[in-house]
């Protein structure tokens, strides 16, 4: 095992973590904060792996600029933890185990069978010319459907902070 191996496991043991950490948190705002780390930490494995402006891509897009307006969204609309019985939280859990257990699964088969453990990986580079080339070349249209949706989430966000503003004028000019 090289330095690139441990540094990749060290990586994924981050990711799985932080991601885990993100969906578990009842506190929004946590969980946006294990999730940029989470976004981080890829972007990291995808300068491991030889991208180095898809890894720069993915921290200042994802990392740096959805997950922040997520987070100023979350505290314009002030969401709140709420708390459930053990049923609802049981119901709520149910799926996620299911497919923890079918993920470990198949990781363990991949494990036992490795069909590539004696292949040597061979050096990839991705241009940033290439890789615009590649986006708008070939998927262009769903380059923009993405860009489209995040355009009405943001107008969404938008309307949810200004609603929430609006009725507390509406309460006060009833008021005494």
């Amino acid at each position: 095992m090289n330095v690139f191996a441990v540094i990749f496991y060290i990586l994924a043991i981050n990711i799985l973590t932080a991601t885990f950490m993100a969906i578990t948190r009842r506190n929004a705002i946590h969980a946006v904060v294990y999730l940029i780390l989470s976004f981080i930490a890829i972007g990291m494995v995808f300068y491991l792996l030889g991208a180095p402006f898809l890894a720069l891509m993915e921290i200042i897009i994802y990392a740096g600029a959805i997950l922040v307006l997520f987070l100023f969204i979350i505290m314009m609309i002030r969401l709140k933890p709420v708390d459930r019985g053990w049923k609802s939280a049981l119901i709520q859990w149910f799926p996620a185990i299911v497919l923890g257990a079918i993920t470990f699964i198949l990781a363990a088969v991949m494990v036992a069978l490795d069909p590539v453990a004696h292949a040597p990986l061979r050096a990839f580079r991705v241009s940033p010319a290439d890789l615009g080339r590649f986006l708008f070349q070939k998927y262009w249209f769903p380059v923009e459907i993405a860009s489209f949706l995040l355009l009405i989430a943001l107008a969404g966000a938008l309307y949810l902070g200004r609603l929430e503003k609006g009725s507390r004028k509406i309460s006060t000019k009833e008021g005494p």
